[in-house]
């Protein structure tokens, strides 16, 4: 198998971590639009929240020992402007960058390779249907969680699988999801992935790495007693190595 070769084991900081606290780290365009979209929320938010415990505060310190003024009981005209266009503003300015992240998942346009992938109760399949192995079929294998007591040194438990999904760098892929049992999600944090998988329905979404990295994420549909067995592992090498990787198949 290919992680099992030194020149291909190598970690980036792309799984998750105890107690992480933010993203992991980006291996995609699409996932580093998240991180844009996810900062650019936070900013408003914190002025928002710095705004409204300003006024709560205020309101504590000021009138609780003494009546509101009568002026202070009547609508006015302009309050009811600031807030009313404040958020309308502010929503315009978040709706940007949410146009040009949904632009970019949805973009499966011209794809240099595609990846067949079903879901099963509890594993996930793989077919890459533009290579043709050995045995003159497409190449294809499955993928099964490694249980604790079989792991390496150095793998990560609940995480690891016997076969990843090995992309090329620089290179657009499009997997063609789907299910042949009940409803799975295929989902990888960083890689910004994350697909529903349907009985006799085909979703599409697709993935561009911008950099050679081990990427690990797991089934995000609740589907039985084994989900939480159902990592998915994707690892982006060069196109030297891809191409090794093939001929070994």
């Amino acid at each position: 198998m290919l992680h099992n070769l030194n020149i291909f084991s190598v970690y980036k900081c792309d799984a998750p971590k105890p107690w992480g606290l933010y993203f992991q780290d980006s291996g995609s365009p699409q996932m580093e639009a998240l991180v844009e979209l996810h900062n650019i929320i936070m900013f408003y938010l914190v002025g928002i929240l710095v705004g409204v415990t300003w006024v709560m505060t205020s309101i504590v310190l000021n009138f609780t020992e003494q009546k509101f003024s009568h002026k202070y009981l009547n609508h006015g005209t302009l309050i009811e402007l600031i807030w009313t266009i404040t958020p309308a503003i502010i929503l315009i300015a978040i709706s940007f960058p949410s146009f040009k992240l949904l632009y970019i998942t949805d973009d499966v346009t011209d794809p240099n390779m595609t990846v067949k992938v079903e879901g099963h109760q509890w594993y996930w399949s793989y077919e890459y249907s533009d290579f043709i192995g050995d045995e003159e079929e497409f190449i294809s294998f499955d993928s099964y969680l490694i249980n604790e007591a079989e792991l390496e040194p150095g793998r990560l438990r609940m995480l690891e699988v016997d076969n990843r999904v090995i992309l090329p760098e620089f290179t657009h892929a499009r997997f063609n999801i789907s299910s042949t049992d009940v409803i799975h999600s295929l989902a990888n944090p960083g890689l910004g992935l994350k697909c529903d998988a349907y009985p006799f329905k085909t979703n599409q979404i697709s993935v561009y790495t911008n950099r050679e990295g081990t990427y690990f994420g797991q089934c995000s549909e609740i589907c039985g007693i084994l989900h939480s067995a159902m990592p998915i592992v994707i690892q982006s090498v060069s196109i030297e190595k891809f191409l090794i990787w093939l001929n070994s198949q």
